[in-house]
């Protein structure tokens, strides 16, 4: 992360959880376990975003929310997939409306699975996530030389 010239900024979006994942989210932010100490930023604005983080299950009602804030981030973008219900569905897969995954509606870089998935591998995820974004960072430098 040496390369990186700002404070990498992170999107929260619930799509259909049962919540424990979100409370294991919030806790990262906590002064026990502090995210923020890698510099990341928690933000409500896509547009301003570089990581995406989603927990719960996609579904009929929500996929369209989901693409859009993806769509609406600036390139480029890491989409981190928090529990198992965002990595596959989850216990909710089987549900009439369920969808499956968020990898059913856009590309995920990083899976952290568990149910509810623990604040260190969701930090661990996030850490990932940044090493994602550096590559793709690179990548862009690299095209536009």
């Amino acid at each position: 992360m040496s390369g990186t010239t700002k404070s990498p900024w992170l999107l929260h979006y619930d799509a259909s959880s049962c919540n424990g994942c979100d409370i294991e989210v919030l806790a990262c932010l906590t002064p026990l376990y502090d995210v923020e100490r890698f510099g990341v930023i928690n933000t409500g604005d896509p547009k301003q975003a570089d990581l995406f983080l989603v927990t719960g299950a996609v579904n009929d009602q929500n996929k369209n929310v989901v693409r859009q804030l993806y769509e609406q981030m600036p390139e480029p973008k890491v989409v981190v997939a928090v529990g198992v219900c965002a990595c596959s569905g989850g216990i909710f897969g089987d549900c009439y409306n369920i969808i499956g995954g968020v990898d059913k509606v856009i590309p995920v870089d990083v899976y952290v699975p568990g149910c509810a998935a623990r604040p260190e591998s969701i930090i661990d995820g996030v850490v990932k996530g940044l090493a994602v974004l550096e590559e793709k960072r690179k990548k862009i430098s690299e095209a536009k030389s």
